[in-house]
């Protein structure tokens, strides 16, 4: 046998894709479930911000989660889609 048979494409290292869709699904679903939990049991917001303190509390929660799991699962589905045309040989 060859020192330098190809591997199958099941064995590849792990490269971090399925970490970056985890917690880029997470990090997306934290923020929606606090935005929904300020509109619908916090007592929702006005343009002068949240009405209660822990309205406030969700608000920073949702505006931090949204955006950088939003930036965390894009690159993994980026990544994903690399690595499926890297499998298929293009």
């Amino acid at each position: 046998m060859p020192a330098s048979s190809p591997q199958p494409t099941s064995n590849q290292p792990d490269d971090g894709t399925r970490q970056l869709l985890q917690w880029g699904g997470w990090m997306v679903g934290t923020g929606l479930l606090a935005a929904v939990l300020l509109e619908t049991l916090l007592g929702g917001f006005s343009h002068t911000g949240a009405s209660t303190n822990t309205g406030w509390f969700a608000l920073i929660v949702a505006l931090m989660s949204i955006p950088f799991g939003s930036l965390l699962l894009a690159l993994g589905v980026a990544k994903w889609l690399r690595n499926r045309g890297i499998a298929r040989g293009r």
